[in-house]
């Protein structure tokens, strides 16, 4: 039989053909989930089975087996067909032609195939040696032919598996680590795939295998609904792609939500990660009870024989009341009553996470099912408790999620439900919003030392993003949450008070830091209004530090952190009673004023560059790149800003910061003088010479140097890969935010050379840039220049909105 013959048997086998029948079933809107995925499976086994017979007609001693997600009869729309076509060696030339007519009408209608043709010893012999092929034949079923030699095949592999899983076992967990480390983890990632990563559907299959081992077993309540949800938002995806995908692409999610009948993405997204926590755990509750089980049958043995046989009763070490720890786990004391002691599970987790050891599953479950709420407030001992585990560090992560895992977090803490899986569209962010809460606090445990109310800033800490999900300004509803919560904790009045400040404020550092002018007094005083007192000062750099280290590495450096460690200090003097120095009065540094009569002399541009490296916010081998200092000292004139700014970008230099300001020079030197302090640092290769920096400067000045034109031919022969369409940019003014200029903030998308079209776009404004500093956070850039009329004072409010306009209009071309 001819390939061409193949494919019209395909076409014409089953009533309508196979590929119509599939299609009509893909459509029907009425038939989702298990149904469909079942009804699939037995459509192709249908199909199978009738090229099978019509192959073999009759044939003995030969089998076609589906395994792995098929042989679950777990087919999503563009799933491949996992095929196995079992024989017992005795024909192998019909069996190769029975191969061919096969797998040809599965490839000829694009269909995915992965296929193996062995004899139950082949099978077995491979089986052994790959893991994955051992895997896939636990879910082994029968589709056509000889049946007794499939479940033969069945009940040799399962049999094997079970003898072997002291040793397999170890090897599908390596297996499953090193996915992770590699995948990621589902539960937190922006563009999850639903197979691969941590709380996946490889995963789920894992504990499944795990089960058939009858070694141990997965907490069952659940598992199945999470396993569930991935399995339909993966149907959604194959149904809205067209293709055999598992990434849950950012561009495809809101199809996928819609094919779901979900509200958008993010509910998409939340339903994901619920799922993923499901399995995850599940994941670690059953690979430690493996550990446990593989741990004692190598003890045991010994033991026994040193005891003369028998059981020997476990050890139990007491951590606090009600509380024991049994087998390198925390579980509940035998005359423990989670019913009629509300504060057991804060004092059980608190004792786990001090000793850092888990939470046994059952302890959990047997406190939530008979937990009560505590009263309002709480008693001083559950306060405390609470302390103590946000205060343990690392070892509180595993802690917290057991205590999720069962109920037991939103019992304590009603408000923590909106945030729980709350999914943040933001690359510089590494965890749901819930996980980074948690994250936080883990970080501020390290800084208790240098505070003088740590119990303050540990609840903050938590507290700190709780108003995410509700509308408007995050930081405004965790304020009014965060009074709530602190009192219903216990905290008196003050102490509430601090709470809600710390909450409300918990950008302002860094935000001020990084996007105002430190020079300018009213930067200061505002930052001091706000905070009210040194303490809560101190609270605030503290809280500040650990929520950028727990974002991620892109929130937290050590020029960040210099930045909010001199706004904190000039603060600290402003709180106690110093004013803060005028910038106008201040004096150039020998350096500076080198510098500016060097370019007072030539006439022309003087620069110095200067690497510069500090330790990093926590301990490595190597020091952080702070990159470059930048010190350009240039006679005032028009357009400094867009021609230092292109030339940069020219050079493919990233501006951190970038500071402007006139210079005082000494008394009888004429003359005026523009300082920038710019700190830059290479995308990639090396540093360009300070004198081909200076040289391209000049004719930048000049008008010798096209930037313009270099940049767009730089990007023509460059052009970007689509991606994620951007939200177009956009430009504020800042109201009362300083005396001495006005403010304007820019929002966009972070680009080569976006600071040069800035700094053209300012100057045909005619604006004077006083100082700018530049502030990006993954792909966003927060950039705010402090501008004057040519006189010097701050643009009235209309020139100053017309201004912003202008620039907003500029950056949309």
């Amino acid at each position: 039989m001819t390939r061409t013959d193949m494919h019209h048997q395909a076409e014409d086998s089953g009533p309508g053909g196979y590929a119509a029948a599939r299609l009509r079933l893909l459509n029907e809107k009425a038939r989702s989930g298990p149904p469909r995925r079942s009804a699939l499976a037995g459509l192709t086994d249908a199909w199978l089975a009738g090229l099978f017979a019509a192959g073999a007609p009759g044939a003995r001693g030969v089998s076609l087996v589906a395994v792995g997600g098929y042989g679950r009869a777990e087919l999503s729309p563009r799933s491949d067909l996992d095929l196995l076509l079992l024989h017992d060696g005795n024909h192998p030339e019909t069996v190769s032609k029975l191969a061919d007519r096969l797998w040809y009408p599965v490839w000829d209608l694009g269909l995915d195939l992965d296929h193996s043709v062995r004899t139950p010893a082949e099978a077995r012999r491979t089986a052994g040696e790959d893991l994955k092929v051992q895997l896939g034949l636990l879910d082994a079923r029968h589709i056509a032919g000889d049946l007794g030699l499939t479940t033969a095949l069945r009940t040799t592999v399962l049999a094997d598996w079970r003898n072997q899983a002291p040793k397999r076992l170890p090897a599908l967990r390596e297996l499953c680590e090193e996915r992770a480390a590699r995948q990621g983890e589902l539960q937190y990632l922006l563009e999850p795939d639903l197979k691969e990563a941590r709380g996946g559907l490889r995963d789920a299959t894992a504990l499944r295998a795990v089960a058939a081992s009858w070694l141990a077993d997965a907490p069952r309540e659940g598992l199945a609904e999470a396993r569930g949800r991935l399995l339909a938002v993966r149907d959604a995806l194959h149904l809205a792609t067209g293709r055999a995908t598992d990434r849950l692409a950012l561009q495809e999610q809101d199809q996928v939500a819609a094919e779901l009948g979900l509200l958008d993405a993010d509910v998409l997204l939340r339903q994901v990660y619920e799922a993923a926590r499901v399995v995850a755990y599940a994941g670690d509750v059953t690979w430690r009870e493996v550990g446990r089980v593989l741990r004692s049958r190598s003890v045991r043995p010994r033991l026994r024989a040193m005891l003369g046989g028998g059981k020997p009763a476990p050890e139990r070490s007491p951590l606090a009341e009600g509380v024991v720890e049994q087998d390198g786990e925390v579980v509940l004391a035998r005359a423990a009553r989670p019913d009629r002691d509300p504060v057991l599970p804060l004092r059980a987790a608190a004792a786990a996470a001090q000793a850092g050891l888990p939470l046994n599953l059952h302890a959990v479950r047997r406190m939530a099912a008979g937990a009560r709420a505590l009263p309002s407030p709480w008693p001083a001992e559950a306060r405390q408790q609470l302390l103590t585990l946000l205060g343990s560090g690392r070892p509180t992560v595993d802690v917290w999620e057991a205590l999720e895992a069962e109920g037991l977090i939103s019992l304590l803490l009603p408000d923590w439900d909106r945030v729980r899986c709350r999914p943040q569209r933001n690359a510089v962010h590494l965890w749901t919003v819930d996980r980074h809460l948690v994250e936080t606090a883990v970080r501020a445990s390290a800084f208790t030392r240098r505070v003088g109310r740590p119990d303050l800033l540990l609840i903050a800490a938590l507290l700190h993003d709780i108003g995410k999900g509700r509308p408007g300004d995050h930081s405004v509803a965790g304020e009014v949450i965060a009074r709530d919560v602190a009192a219903r904790i216990g905290f008196d009045a003050d102490d509430v008070t601090v709470i809600a400040t710390l909450v409300r404020h918990h950008l302002l550092l860094v935000e001020t830091a990084t996007r105002r002018d430190l020079d300018d007094p009213a930067t200061v005083r505002s930052v001091a209004e706000a905070v009210g007192s040194l303490g809560t000062l101190e609270l605030l750099h503290a809280l500040t530090e650990a929520d950028a280290l727990a974002t991620g590495p892109a929130a937290w450096s050590s020029w960040r952190a210099s930045l909010v460690a001199e706004l904190v200090k000039r603060v600290a003097a402003v709180l106690a009673g110093q004013a803060p120095p005028d910038p106008e009065e201040a004096a150039p540094t020998a350096q500076h004023e080198r510098l500016a009569l060097g370019a007072v002399a030539t006439g022309a541009p003087v620069l110095s560059l200067r690497a510069q490296t500090e330790p990093p916010a926590e301990p490595s081998d190597d020091p952080e790149p702070l990159g470059v200092e930048l010190l350009i000292a240039v006679p005032d004139q028009a357009g400094v800003l867009p021609a230092v700014a292109g030339v940069l970008a020219m050079h493919r230099l990233t501006v951190r910061t970038a500071e402007l300001r006139s210079l005082h020079l000494p008394d009888g030197v004429d003359g005026s003088v523009l300082l920038l302090d710019w700190r830059v640092a290479a995308e990639y290769g090396s540093l360009p010479q300070a004198a081909r920096l200076r040289a391209d400067l000049v004719r930048a000045l000049d008008g010798s140097l096209d930037v313009s034109g270099r940049l767009a031919e730089r990007d023509a022969a460059y052009p970007r890969r689509r991606g994620v369409v951007a939200p177009p940019p956009r430009v504020t003014v800042a109201p009362a935010a300083s005396r001495h200029a006005t403010v304007i903030e820019v929002r966009a998308q972070d680009a080569p050379g976006l600071l040069f079209r800035i700094g053209r776009a300012l100057e045909d404004t005619a604006v004077r840039v006083r100082s700018a500093h530049v502030s990006t956070l993954g792909a966003n850039a927060v950039d705010v220049f402090y501008v004057t009329q040519e006189q010097g004072v701050p643009l009235p409010g209309e020139e100053a909105v017309a201004v912003a306009r202008k620039l907003e209009e500029a950056l949309r071309v």
